[in-house]
């Protein structure tokens, strides 16, 4: 049995060698394979649909699900990422030299002995993996990890109902705001840029060292990932390397929120947003020019 435990940046490899290693040490060479994925409750597709941003969200995938060899940004995805997971465990177990009867088959895992284990990288590695890569699956993930942990159902729901119960325990401003995702790509989504600002600034707290992966994984203007081609103009080239910041795009929409440093030494924290701009080219250059001008308040 393949049990799943909602880390969606999963890879296999490892785990069907310990497996094939604990199975032949038992005298097994031939297997049946099943697969659970009840770690996470439905529905798995986002309201959105079939999308290249994000795969079907289920608590069984390897590297979220992608079908080629991209470790982030959009790709085309298994429509079901589980049950894809399974047959490449079982084409790996192969390579090991335990043959699996037939195709594998969804089941539940519950009572089984463990013959080997994949351990997540830890909480706080995912979330700066999330924010430096933009990762929708990952964010989803994460939310039906946190219902999960205030024992919420693991939905799309659940876990929009887990991140505003999160936030009001820290006494962030929520006036106005709607979840109904971990990632932010349903259009009902709803949230101030006070909210953004505000957490971002509980994040830099000596108060709060749990949340210091907030601010380690923004990217950094100029220099990686989503802001690696920003922040490179005369009018907001000053921002470089000094404002380090996650953005937010939708068709129509475009958003910026993060941190910078003034020539004092001062931290500031900022979010600001467009809606139903004509360009977003020149929204972004907005943006970005408001969150370089930071750089020189003193």
């Amino acid at each position: 049995m393949l049990v799943g435990g909602g880390d969606p940046t999963l890879e296999l490899d490892g785990l069907a060698a310990d497996t094939a290693k604990a199975l032949t040490a038992r005298g097994t060479t031939t297997v049946r394979l099943a697969y659970d994925t009840s770690y996470f409750d439905g529905p798995s597709l986002h309201p959105i649909g079939p999308n290249d941003n994000l795969a079907p969200v289920t608590a069984l995938m390897e590297r979220e699900g992608r079908l080629d060899d991209s470790t982030s940004g959009p790709a085309r995805r298994a429509d079901d990422p589980a049950a894809a997971a399974a047959d490449t465990f079982a084409d790996l177990l192969a390579k090991h030299g335990i043959a699996v009867e037939g195709r594998p088959e969804q089941g539940k895992g519950a009572g089984g002995a463990q013959l080997a284990v994949h351990a997540s990288a830890p909480l706080s590695d995912l979330v700066e993996r999330m924010l430096t890569n933009s990762d929708n699956d990952l964010a989803e993930a994460l939310a039906r990890q946190t219902a999960k942990a205030v024992g919420l159902p693991t939905t799309f729901a659940g876990g929009a109902q887990a991140i505003r119960s999160a936030l009001t325990r820290y006494a962030i401003p929520l006036t106005g705001a709607v979840f109904t995702d971990g990632s932010g790509l349903n259009r009902a989504d709803r949230l101030a840029p006070l909210t953004l600002a505000r957490l971002l600034a509980l994040a830099a707290s000596p108060s709060h060292p749990e949340l210091r992966p907030v601010l380690t994984g923004l990217p950094i203007a100029a220099f990686t990932r989503t802001l690696t081609s920003r922040f490179t103009t005369p009018g907001d080239d000053s921002g470089a390397g000094l404002v380090h910041a996650k953005t937010g795009t939708l068709t129509g929409t475009n958003t910026i929120a993060g941190t910078t440093v003034t020539p004092s030494g001062r931290l500031l924290t900022f979010a600001f947003m467009t809606q139903d701009a004509a360009d977003p080219t020149s929204a972004q250059s907005a943006l970005d020019a408001l969150a370089a001008a930071l750089t020189g308040v003193s």
